[in-house]
């Protein structure tokens, strides 16, 4: 994480005038007319309006009442935000940036929320992995232009697999990948399941020939159950807590960034409970129930503003009686103690197959299965898709939704900040549309730890996080060169390591240099009696491995100092400052990051580089 470092006082004007990087620097974001000044413990609630699905535009701020507590709460702050219309002409190829030359000057308008797509592995079998990559690529090749989007995907862990980007081709790119391909799960054994049934299905036929059996032979077929019973509870254990984890480590990652987050949610789903199993010797050792975890994890991820869709990666489910691979199961029903022998009473044609049951079953099974990822969407103010084969569909509505919603901020009453939850309860006067929201948060003190919500990090380190969507308040464009490039001949370079971490490198370290042009017109700045102007400025990059693993990272302050003369032409040319790091040989994505200590507004870029050795 970027350590700050002193401010130290230059000034920039023609600074690295001779390395050519200047161009005309792009025109500066309009300020937000709207800006809300408060010291009151203000509380942000999303809300989605639906009617039958679509989107409902244009409420007006008098309908909505909002109860904390069941007690109604004046609104201080409201605003609707919409999908944003993409102008003519803005898909169209921008003017290319000289070589090795990027910018965070934004290709489209800014979109009211940003979506994550999460692909999990860990609780969905591969056929049905493989279905959701190919409709996924189908989408990306429709999508509409200067949509945000993000990829994650869960296996044995969350892994991000490509960063936010309006780059459909990017972004398909990585799906197409090799880190992008389905997985089998660490814990779903299908196969391995399958088999033990058949053995047990084997031994049940092998007995069904005679009404007595002997004690061991009763016994280990009931042993053998209740062993296939622990290890499915146990599974489910695992899969529960390594996903809620996941959605845990996502909620504070996604905290960082502003404004409402979708995170879509493509997954096999996992249980909320198991109930009790009276076929089993022990009908109460597999129960579980996991509704206060999920709980928990839903509250995580509505403090930091992320709304959940969980779309069934199964599509639409069959009973299993339909597959074509299906076998019937065989269960013994019960056995009585007689003298040294035990007698297995089973029901009128108890071995043959049992498909009703089974479908009765399966179809229980699926239920408490879904309702874990309802809790969680309903509790996150998200929508759940579930038993349509519209994947593509699914992911289109998602989107649409949850870029269109209504923020109410308001001032809690008067009550202590004693950790406790406080419910939210919203009402929409005069109609039957649906409302999605967060249903409450935990009134934790500001500026202390606390467990329920992700915590609050500093702005250069929400600029600097690995994969967030570029920050664009401040404006600027990084020309990224080995300093044996030809065209840094001649130029002197400072001695001694560039980068906190580049003791700790294995290899030689191979020197890179990035220069910055930055726009003055979006930076603030002071002025003083005799005419300078100044303005503190915080430049950071960090670098990453393809694992997300921080490699190298700096910090620095700088203090700008524009005299009268020099203003026209640092106006027109830009600010310049030049920024060795160190890295090893490899490819690596390349954060920077621009923080204007005075106005508290950032910006910041990512890019891939790659560094060849010596």
């Amino acid at each position: 994480m970027p350590i700050y470092r002193p401010i130290v006082a230059v000034v920039l004007a023609g600074v690295i005038a001779a390395c050519g990087v200047a161009q005309s620097p792009p025109a500066a974001p309009t300020p937000s007319s709207t800006v809300l000044r408060t010291d009151a413990n203000l509380v942000l609630v999303d809300v989605v309006v639906t009617d039958r699905g679509n989107p409902v535009h244009g409420l007006d701020r008098s309908r909505f009442h909002l109860l904390e507590d069941g007690h109604e709460q004046p609104i201080t702050s409201f605003d609707e935000h919409r999908p944003t219309a993409t102008p003519a002409g803005a898909g169209t190829p921008q003017p290319p940036l000289p070589p090795h030359t990027y910018t965070n000057v934004p290709a489209y308008p800014a979109a009211s929320a940003v979506n994550v797509l999460l692909l999990d592995a860990l609780n969905t079998p591969m056929a049905n992995q493989m279905d959701v990559r190919q409709k996924m690529i189908q989408y990306l090749g429709k999508i509409p232009a200067g949509t945000p989007l993000a990829i994650f995907t869960l296996a044995s862990r969350l892994r991000l697999l490509e960063g936010f980007s309006t780059d459909a081709a990017q972004l398909t790119r990585a799906l197409q990948s090799s880190k992008g391909s389905p997985q089998q799960s660490v814990i779903l054994d299908p196969q391995s399941d399958q088999a033990l049934d058949s053995t047990l299905g084997d031994m049940a036929t092998l007995t069904s020939g005679s009404d007595t059996l002997t004690a061991a032979g009763v016994s280990s077929l009931s042993s053998m159950r209740q062993f296939e019973a622990d290890i499915a509870a146990f599974q489910t254990d695992l899969r529960v807590q390594m996903t809620l984890e996941a959605m845990q480590q996502l909620a504070r990652y996604l905290s960082g960034i502003p404004g409402r987050k979708n995170v879509i949610w493509f997954s096999g789903s996992f249980p909320i409970a198991l109930d009790p199993d009276d076929t089993q010797q022990d009908p109460f050792e597999a129960m579980r129930n996991y509704s206060d975890q999920i709980r928990d994890t839903a509250e995580l991820l509505s403090a930091a503003r992320v709304a959940v869709y969980p779309v069934n990666a199964r599509g639409l489910v069959t009973p299993p009686s339909l597959d074509a691979s299906y076998t019937p199961s065989t269960n013994l029903i019960s056995a009585t103690a007689n003298g040294n022998r035990t007698t297995a009473r089973r029901r009128a044609n108890a071995n043959k197959p049992s498909t009703s049951n089974d479908d009765l079953n399966a179809n229980k099974q699926l239920m408490e299965e879904q309702a874990s990822m309802q809790q969680i969407a309903e509790q996150t103010g998200g929508q759940q898709y579930l038993n349509t084969n519209g994947l593509q569909e699914a992911i289109a509505s998602a989107i649409q939704n949850g870029s269109s919603y209504y923020t109410i901020g308001y001032a809690p009453a008067a009550h202590p900040l004693d950790g406790q939850y406080r419910k939210i309860q919203i009402n929409l006067e005069s109609s039957n549309f649906k409302l999605g929201y967060r249903h409450g948060y935990y009134a934790d003190p500001p500026g202390k730890p606390s467990e329920h919500t992700p915590g609050q990090i500093s702005l250069i380190t929400a600029a600097t996080l690995h994969g967030a969507p570029p920050t664009t308040q401040i404006l600027f464009q990084a020309r990224i060169l080995p300093a044996t490039d030809p065209l840094l001949k001649g130029t002197p370079m400072p001695g001694g390591p560039a980068g906190e971490l580049t003791a700790s490198f294995k290899s030689t370290p191979q020197r890179m240099v990035t220069d910055l042009t930055i726009d003055p017109r979006t930076l603030r700045y002071d002025a003083s009696a005799d005419g300078v102007i100044h303005s503190k400025v915080e430049f950071a990059m960090v670098a990453f491995d393809a694992e997300g693993q921080r490699i190298n990272y700096l910090d620095r302050g700088f203090q700008i100092n524009l005299k009268p003369g020099q203003l026209s032409q640092t106006m027109s040319n830009g600010i310049r400052i030049r920024l060795p790091f160190d890295l090893p040989a490899g490819q690596f994505f390349l954060r920077i990051a621009v923080h204007d200590l005075t106005a508290g507004r950032a910006g910041s870029l990512e890019v891939p580089i790659t560094v060849a050795a010596n």
